[in-house]
C-alpha cells in the first residue's frame, strides 16, 4: 500500500495513541451493558466540567437524557478531540489530541475512575480494574495517521478471528471481515462512523474523517486497502502499537 502524506497541518498539534487494559488482563466488559456504559463515559468524562450524575442512554447512535433532566449543565468543554476509539473485551484504544492542557491526562482519569467505579459497584468489587496508568505514543507524520485509524478499528478482528494477523486474510476471509465491522453487533468502535454508519457520532472529532479521508466513501476503500495487506502496513507504525 503506498503511504499517503499530505499537508502538515495536523502534525503541529500533537495526536497520540492511547492504551490501557484490565488489571492482570482481566476482561473489563462482560456484557452489553458494560460496553454501552464505556461508551457513556467517553462522551460524559471527556469535559473540563465537574461530571453530573445524571442516567444518559444512547438510541440510534444519538445521546438521549434518561432520569432527571441536565438542569443548570453546563456547555461541553472538550478535553480532546477523539479521533478514533475501540473497546475490546479486556482493553481500550484512543487517538486523540488534547484541546486543553493536560487534557490526555485529565480524561483518561476520568474516564478510568467513572469506569472503575461501575464496575466495581456492579459485581461487586473492590480495588482497581486498569492496568496501572494508560501508556501513550506521540504520532509523528501523515501516514501513521491513517494507519493508526486502521489499526485501532481492525482490533475488533480479534473477537472474530483471534490469529488473523499472523495468518493474513485471503479475499474471501477480506469481506468476511469487512462485514463482521459493519454488522451492529461489533459496533464498539468508531469505524462504522467513518463508514457513515450512525453509531456513535457524538464522541468522535469528523473533521479528521474529512480531510484525510475525504469522507466515508474515501475512508472505505483506504480501510480495505490496509487491511489486504495489512503485514507491510503494520511495519509503518510499530512503534505506535502499545499492547505488549
Amino acid at each position: 500500500m503506498e503511504e499517503k502524506f499530505i499537508s502538515k497541518e495536523f502534525i503541529p498539534t500533537e495526536f497520540f495513541h492511547t492504551f490501557n487494559r484490565g488489571v492482570e488482563k482481566r476482561k473489563i466488559f462482560l456484557d452489553e451493558q458494560d460496553y454501552y456504559r464505556g461508551v457513556h463515559d467517553i462522551y460524559e468524562f471527556n469535559d473540563t466540567n465537574t461530571s453530573v450524575n445524571v442516567k444518559r442512554r444512547f438510541i440510534n447512535g444519538n445521546l438521549i437524557d434518561g432520569g432527571r433532566t441536565s438542569i443548570n449543565r453546563k456547555p461541553r468543554n472538550l478535553l480532546i478531540d477523539c479521533i478514533s476509539w475501540c473497546l475490546m473485551p479486556n482493553h481500550y484504544h484512543f487517538f486523540s489530541r488534547p484541546r486543553v492542557k493536560n487534557g490526555l491526562s485529565k480524561f483518561h482519569q476520568k474516564f478510568g475512575t467513572g469506569f472503575t467505579g461501575y464496575f466495581n459497584l456492579k459485581y461487586n468489587r473492590s480495588g482497581v480494574l486498569f492496568q496501572g496508568g494508560y501508556k501513550k505514543v506521540r504520532v509523528e507524520t501523515d501516514a501513521q495517521l491513517g494507519y493508526l485509524v486502521c489499526y485501532i478499528h481492525s482490533n475488533i478482528l480479534d473477537t472474530w478471528k483471534p490469529n488473523w494477523k499472523e495468518k493474513g486474510l485471503n479475499n474471501f476471509e477480506l469481506q468476511n471481515a469487512l462485514n463482521f465491522l459493519e454488522d451492529k453487533k461489533n459496533r464498539w468502535s468508531s469505524h462504522q462512523d467513518y463508514l457513515g454508519i450512525k453509531n456513535f457520532p457524538s464522541l468522535i472529532s469528523t473533521e479528521f474523517l474529512f480531510k484525510f479521508f475525504g469522507g466515508p466513501q474515501g475512508y472505505r476503500n483506504y480501510f480495505t486497502d490496509w487491511l489486504k495487506q495489512y503485514e507491510k502496513n503494520i511495519k509503518y507504525i510499530k512503534k505506535l502499537v502499545l499492547e505488549d
